[in-house]
């Protein structure tokens, strides 16, 4: 069946035929479909990053843990052994407090509870533990503890006063003669004034006639005072602190 087309159908029909023979190239564009745009390439070259070899880290020895704990082990009551732990302890700088500190010089005078006269002391920050001159020692029980009573004088002042002291025994401590022999100190704790501050603490009763003073105080009760200043003496009362 022939069907007859109108001039204007004829005359679009010619233009797309006249179109496909002259641009054949513009109308297969316009079909393809649109493909998205490509990302433009940096203009720039980075640079490449260069790895820096790294250096060798110097190895850090571990920090010795028992050289800041007392060691279990030591006898409490060899008084050289426990010298020497506590060397080891206390290898360890620990920093300064900004607080004032009283000052006290190396030798000073101490009230003891129960003595009514001073006696004379000197600080030894070489010492253990404090030291007292006692005479006439006896042990004795009291209440089902054991006490020790003993007599406190200043061996080197004629005509000393002689004060009789009671007290609990704390312990036997094993003591280093110069000579080397070890020899047992009974250990009594006393309470003590020197200037305004008052303490307590672990006396070992000696024989200290030929010492320089009948009373020694020792680094433990040091610890608590404040510093000492081995140019000097007597200043815990005039209170000087740095």
């Amino acid at each position: 069946m022939i069907t007859h087309s109108s001039p204007l159908a004829l005359r679009r029909i010619a233009s797309i035929l006249l179109a496909v023979f002259l641009f054949p190239n513009t109308l297969l564009n316009a079909a393809e479909p649109e493909k998205a745009p490509a990302t433009a390439e940096k203009s720039e070259t980075q640079p490449e990053k260069k790895e820096t070899a790294k250096k060798p880290e110097t190895p850090v020895a571990p920090e010795d843990e028992s050289a800041k704990k007392p060691d279990a082990a030591v006898d409490q009551d060899d008084e050289m052994a426990v010298e020497d732990a506590e060397a080891k302890t206390t290898a360890v700088a620990r920093p300064v407090s900004p607080d004032l500190v009283q000052v006290y010089g190396w030798r000073e005078h101490i009230q003891i509870d129960g003595i009514s006269d001073t006696l004379q002391a000197k600080l030894d920050t070489g010492a253990h533990t404090s030291s007292i001159h006692a005479e006439q020692k006896e042990l004795f029980e009291r209440d089902g503890k054991k006490w020790v009573r003993f007599v406190v004088t200043d061996p080197r002042v004629k005509d000393s006063p002689r004060t009789q002291v009671e007290a609990p025994l704390v312990r036997i401590a094993r003591i280093k003669e110069p000579g080397g022999e070890s020899v047992p100190r009974e250990v009594v704790r006393l309470t003590f004034k020197i200037g305004d501050r008052k303490l307590r603490a672990d006396f070992t009763l000696n024989n200290r006639k030929n010492m320089l003073s009948p009373v020694l105080i020792g680094r433990i009760t040091i610890k608590e005072l404040g510093w000492i200043d081995p140019s000097r003496t007597y200043l815990a009362d005039k209170k000087v602190m740095r």
